[in-house]
């Protein structure tokens, strides 16, 4: 099991500690200190059944000044991605084949 994890965000915080209240310690993935690669993102994008552009987190600086008003493709939704990590969807909990977005925190328990 893994967990992207970013410490500073409270929903982030939240499915954390529902997953450890359920004694489930998942792998932590700092996501932001330790960038996910183009195909770690491919293999989360597929597990969690998603296209890329529903991963993107649309409410960023970034993301609104530099992305917002392109039409970008799967490829260079992921490509944007790799390059600002910052843009990723969080958290998000992978088990086995499947993965979810804990948007809600107690989405996590969907898969366990």
């Amino acid at each position: 099991m893994k967990y992207y994890h970013n410490p500073r965000c409270r929903k982030s915080r939240e499915g954390l500690s529902i997953l450890e209240e359920k004694g489930i310690s998942p792998e932590i993935i700092l996501y932001l200190n330790d960038n996910p690669s183009k195909s770690e993102l491919i293999d989360v994008i597929s597990k969690l059944g998603i296209k890329p552009i529903d991963l993107v987190r649309k409410s960023e600086k970034i993301y609104k000044e530099k992305y917002k008003s392109c039409s970008l493709n799967d490829r260079q939704v992921i490509e944007m991605l790799v390059e600002n990590p910052i843009l990723i969807e969080r958290p998000i909990f992978i088990n086995e084949d499947k993965g979810v977005i804990g948007r809600p925190p107690e989405n996590v328990l969907e898969i366990i």
